[in-house]
């Protein structure tokens, strides 16, 4: 049977003391860089920004103020997720992101996968273009420019200003956050009703960025 620690070698007792050394050894740095890597990730994470008011009852002027502010095409996209539309607002973006395209060499990578994304047949993304517009749009593809899908930005642009847009001023992913106080209302609801919509405003805008 076991006859204790004092039966061993002292070359193996050696051994085992090293051993547990070194896995102390290990477990501390682990500890470490767990600790630095939650500091830094701390540390990298950007305090949530607010919106003024005065900011938020502006995209409700028109949608090019809307999806010309970041935190407004945030809100929106994720109203436009809800309702399983996104493609629209991802087509706008990458369209605006294509234009400003510097290299010549890239153009034409971009705009096909831009195309085969958002407007062939087998688009996984596909908007809704007429039938000219696309028809159009794929003959550019042939020599692509920088304004090879300006018409077919501008025909998704009037149907999420006419559509999509009108339905995302009556949801609450825009009335939560320019709701004001009750008329009439006394001081402890005003206070109430003031937290309550800086709090939402704080969650969508986050929930979006």
């Amino acid at each position: 049977m076991c006859k204790g620690l004092a039966a061993l070698p002292a070359t193996c007792l050696k051994s085992a003391k090293d051993m547990k050394h070194r896995l102390g050894f290990l477990l501390q740095k682990s500890d470490s860089c767990d600790h630095s890597s939650s500091q830094g990730k701390k540390e990298k994470s950007p305090p949530a920004q607010r919106v003024s008011q005065e900011e938020v009852k502006k995209w409700a002027d028109s949608l090019e103020n809307l999806i010309h502010h970041d935190r407004g095409l945030a809100a929106f996209r994720a109203f436009l997720k809800s309702e399983y539309s996104e493609e629209n607002i991802e087509f706008w973006v990458s369209c605006e992101d294509y234009k400003k395209t510097k290299s010549p060499a890239k153009l034409s990578p971009k705009a096909r996968k831009i195309y085969n994304e958002f407007i062939s047949v087998q688009a996984t993304k596909e908007v809704n273009l007429d039938s000219c517009t696309r028809e159009k749009t794929s003959q550019n593809m042939l020599e692509p420019t920088l304004s090879c899908f300006d018409e077919a930005q501008r025909k998704i642009f009037t149907l999420m200003e006419k559509d999509s847009y009108r339905r995302f001023l009556k949801s609450h992913f825009y009335l939560d956050l320019v709701s004001p106080p009750a008329a009439g209302c006394g001081p402890e609801s005003c206070k109430r009703t003031r937290a309550h919509n800086l709090d939402c405003n704080s969650n969508i805008i986050s929930q979006c960025a």
